[in-house]
């Protein structure tokens, strides 16, 4: 009887962590969207004064005219830092208008914790 393998079993979106070109890919923190309406009125005039359509502005940035679409309808709220960037450069905007990193930030452990003052 032959016994099912993890490899057959694994589905398509599914990424062996261990293999090497996965495990020497550097990982891009993401980036949270904060309002997309604001995207929305930052298309419609841009920095030049120019209008972008979501086709205009993911094929400026370099991404699925998909992304910009679901980010603009709430389905897709974060994207990775080069997206974000990409996609504040062509609108012409800082990236702190439009995007927030994700996480939070952490203590050092080499670093020394600062006494309180009383």
């Amino acid at each position: 009887m032959l016994k099912p393998s993890k490899q057959c079993n694994r589905l398509p979106h599914e990424v062996d962590m261990a293999s090497p070109d996965q495990a020497q890919a550097p990982a891009h923190p993401l980036y949270k969207l904060l309002d997309r309406s604001l995207l929305a009125r930052l298309m419609e005039r841009t920095g030049t004064g120019a209008s972008l359509s979501i086709r205009g502005l993911a094929s400026e940035v370099g991404v699925a005219h998909g992304t910009i679409g679901n980010l603009l309808t709430g389905e897709q709220e974060f994207v990775v830092e080069p997206t974000a960037h990409a996609i504040c450069g062509v609108i012409g905007v800082d990236l702190l208008i439009l995007f927030a990193p994700e996480g939070r930030a952490t203590r050092h452990i080499n670093r020394p914790r600062l006494a309180a003052q009383r």
